[in-house]
């Protein structure tokens, strides 16, 4: 045995690859502890998440609160702007129900999206509030110009249909009693009748003659 083999056995840890020789058993791992320090990690890296999903927040409550004199300018019969920060997984700060503002991955840019027939479309991009409150403020400006422009082609059409039912003469047709109707039908139908009687006598007649001439043509004298 030399120095090292003395020193191992001395301290309670034999070496290795004299175990392995002798036909002792590998070490094995520690689940337990495996799972605490998992435990640690997601508990720490879910703190980290929790932390970042707050700064966007309170970025967005920024954001909101910037808007607000904005939106106190908007019509009172207006319903179309409902802004409502949502803080979910993504927190978002919903401008209508088309329009809303997300921070980006690095949780400093603000991204401001609208969700259309054709896709999501990005309207605006930028680190600086203020320049997300004017893009917002434009949309909003935007916005109210449509409602204006669908409330007045609805004026329009309605207008029109006022004009057509006061201007179309349709003359009133008066009711025939029903008694009238059912006499008028049974006079037709008595008329055809004779028609058609008539119609037949004629053509009896006509074969009749047509047959006394044969007979005279056949019979001499």
């Amino acid at each position: 045995m030399d120095d090292a083999d003395r020193a191992a056995a001395r301290d309670g840890f034999p070496d290795p690859h004299v175990a392995l020789a002798a036909g002792a058993q590998p070490p094995r791992g520690d689940l337990k502890s495996a799972l605490r320090r998992a435990r640690v990690e997601n508990a720490e890296r879910s703190d980290v998440i929790s932390e970042l999903r707050g700064a966007e927040v309170v970025r967005l409550e920024m954001l909101q609160e910037q808007l607000a004199p904005v939106l106190a300018q908007v019509p009172k019969d207006c319903d179309l702007f409902d802004v409502a920060l949502v803080p979910s997984e993504h927190p978002r700060l919903f401008i209508d129900m088309i329009g809303f503002v997300e921070m980006g991955r690095d949780r400093r840019l603000y991204r401001f999206l609208q969700d259309t027939r054709h896709g999501r479309i990005t309207i605006c991009e930028s680190e600086q509030i203020d320049k997300m409150v004017e893009a917002v403020t434009n949309y909003i400006a935007q916005r109210l110009i449509e409602r204006e422009q669908a409330l007045a082609a609805d004026a329009r059409a309605l207008t029109r249909d006022e004009v057509s039912r006061v201007y179309v003469y349709e003359p009133a047709v008066p009711a025939t009693p029903a008694p009238a109707r059912r006499q008028r039908r049974f006079f037709v139908r008595l008329f055809v009748f004779f028609i058609d009687l008539l119609g037949i006598a004629m053509l009896f007649a006509l074969l009749a003659a047509a047959a006394w001439y044969v007979y005279k043509l056949q019979v001499p004298g």
